[in-house]
């Protein structure tokens, strides 16, 4: 791959190419932009052409040969001045080996794979290129500890932080970065690549509109789904169940949910090892949770715009039955709900009792909300 071929991103391109073209690069971008729109894809493709020994310019374009030693040394990860610092890594720093993967990013990742090498010269290329995924969850302390490095930062050094959420990251570390913004991804583009993966037109309709412009994310689900996750039959269920809902039922129903997910996620372990097993579980967690306010936000749409597009165009009958039982305003309580949950997870709250607090709430708009 190359920058060029890296699509719905023409504005954050721009920017990088400009600063390249005047050879006045950074030393430290962020990233910015919900998961999965190619920010880190596109963070790797400007360390490869930071780091090629013959860049080529066609148009007043630049990129990468992907000839050079130095290209094919990226492409196998293992270019010593290329560093994808992630919070995994945490096993392999000195004193963490037997410590499982935290929430947080934390501050012994930072300092043995930024701090310890940053300081030393590059040995291939002209630069060293750090990568830090998922900044947002970056510690306080790690942050502190990384603003070492930005405030006076080696010349040969670039840092680029991708993150999903810019209100987690300090003023102090914003105003030393250069913030680069990705936006969503064309919903067509997100098809057309499900359906190269190998889904019909149905479901890789419902994936692209349900990722609501995250083509990494519609293309985990995509792969769930010809695994054995058999992902778009589930949601097929738990929309059925969402919409008969009962209060007297809805602990049984959480208690299906939370096996359901389990499942997923025993599958979705297998497809993405690089990844704790606690993250995936709270993705899981997340994508069933999505399920359920994409009903809701349907219904409001239903009931306010009908002739919109909805996100379960394949189970609109059991929408209208949502849509018909709440009103646009109770359906839009619920979507709050859901995005309440959604912070929970974040949060580490215990699987079940989320499901539980999840399904009471949606049973019955005149049940009170526990969380007020």
């Amino acid at each position: 791959m190359s920058l060029k071929q890296i699509f719905c991103q023409d504005k954050a391109i721009s920017i990088l190419q400009r600063a390249y073209t005047a050879g006045k690069v950074p030393h430290a971008y962020i990233f910015a932009g919900q998961e999965g729109v190619g920010k880190f894809t596109t963070a790797k493709e400007f360390a490869k052409l930071l780091l090629c020994k013959n860049p080529v310019k066609e148009n007043d374009f630049s990129d990468s040969c992907g000839l050079c030693e130095s290209c094919r040394l990226i492409g196998g990860d293992s270019h010593p001045d290329f560093h994808h610092v992630y919070k995994e890594l945490l096993q392999y720093t000195k004193d963490n080996q037997d410590k499982k993967t935290p929430l947080a990013f934390p501050i012994d990742v930072v300092r043995e794979f930024v701090l310890d090498k940053v300081s030393s010269r590059p040995g291939l290329s002209s630069r060293r290129v750090f990568i830090l995924s998922e900044a947002e969850k970056l510690s306080d302390e790690a942050q502190n500890c990384l603003l070492k490095v930005l405030e006076e930062p080696p010349e040969y050094c670039c840092i680029i932080l991708v993150c999903t959420r810019l209100d987690k990251l300090l003023s102090t570390i914003k105003s030393r970065c250069q913030t680069v913004r990705f936006g969503p991804v064309d919903e067509d583009k997100i098809i057309g690549k499900l359906k190269d993966l190998g889904l019909d037109e149905t479901k890789a309709g419902y994936f692209a509109r349900l990722a609501a412009g995250s083509l990494g994310l519609a293309c985990q689900w995509a792969h769930l789904e010809l695994d054995e996750a058999q992902l778009y039959r589930a949601k097929s269920r738990i929309i059925d169940s969402v919409a008969g809902i009962e209060y007297s039922a809805a602990l049984e129903v959480a208690q299906r949910f939370l096996e359901e997910s389990k499942e997923i996620s025993a599958v979705w372990e297998k497809l993405d090892s690089a990844t704790s097993k606690s993250d995936t579980k709270r993705r899981t967690e997340k994508t069933i949770v999505q399920i359920i306010a994409s009903a809701f936000h349907d219904a409001m749409i239903l009931n306010v715009t009908p002739e919109k597009p909805l996100i379960n165009f394949d189970q609109k009958g059991q929408i209208e039955k949502i849509a018909r039982r709440f009103d646009a305003e109770q359906a839009a309580e619920k979507v709050t709900v859901c995005f309440r949950m959604l912070q929970w997870i974040e949060s580490a709250v215990n699987e079940r009792l989320i499901f539980e607090h999840l399904l009471l709430n949606l049973a019955d708009f005149d049940t009170m909300l526990i969380s007020r």
